[in-house]
C-alpha cells in the first residue's frame, strides 16, 4: 500500500500531527506546496480552519490531484475554534472525483493563548494510533 502525508499549516499545529502519522506509517509528512508525483492508496491531508473555511492553498493542492494517483484522502487537523474540515475539503476533492474516507482525526490547537500546549504528546500518540488503523 502506497501512503503519502501532506499537510498546511500556519502555527505549526498541523505539522506536529503530520509527522506523527507520517512516522508512525513510515512515510516522510510534506508540505502541500510539494506535489503528490507517485500513485498513493491514502493521501493523509492535514489542514484547519483559517477565516471559517479552508485556506485557499489548500483548496488549490486538492484541486491539482488527480484521481488517476490518489485513492482516498483521510483528512486530520486541529483547530482552537472550530473543528473538522472534513466537509470543506470533500467538496474540493468531488469537484475532482477522489473519495474521502469518513474517518478523520482532529484534535484541539494553540492558537494566542487558547488550548495552551495542543496538540500535546497524547494528542501526537493518538493521531499516530488513528493512521495505523486506517492503514491496517
Amino acid at each position: 500500500m502506497k501512503i503519502a502525508v501532506r499537510y498546511y499549516t500556519k502555527t505549526g499545529n498541523t505539522k506536529r500531527l503530520a509527522e506523527a502519522i507520517a512516522k508512525a506509517v513510515g512515510v516522510e509528512a510534506l508540505p502541500v506546496t510539494a506535489p503528490v508525483t507517485e500513485s498513493v492508496d491514502i493521501l493523509f491531508l492535514g489542514n484547519s480552519y483559517y477565516a471559517f473555511t479552508i485556506d485557499p492553498e489548500v483548496r488549490r493542492f486538492v484541486e491539482s490531484l488527480s484521481k488517476e494517483k490518489v485513492g482516498k484522502i483521510v483528512n486530520f487537523g486541529s483547530a482552537a475554534m472550530m473543528n473538522s474540515t472534513w466537509k470543506k475539503v470533500k467538496a474540493v476533492a468531488d469537484k475532482v472525483g477522489i473519495s474521502m474516507d469518513e474517518r478523520e482525526f482532529h484534535c484541539k490547537g494553540e492558537f494566542k493563548g487558547l488550548h495552551k500546549g495542543k496538540p500535546d504528546e497524547s494528542d501526537l500518540v493518538a493521531a499516530a494510533a488513528f493512521a495505523k488503523k486506517i492503514v491496517g
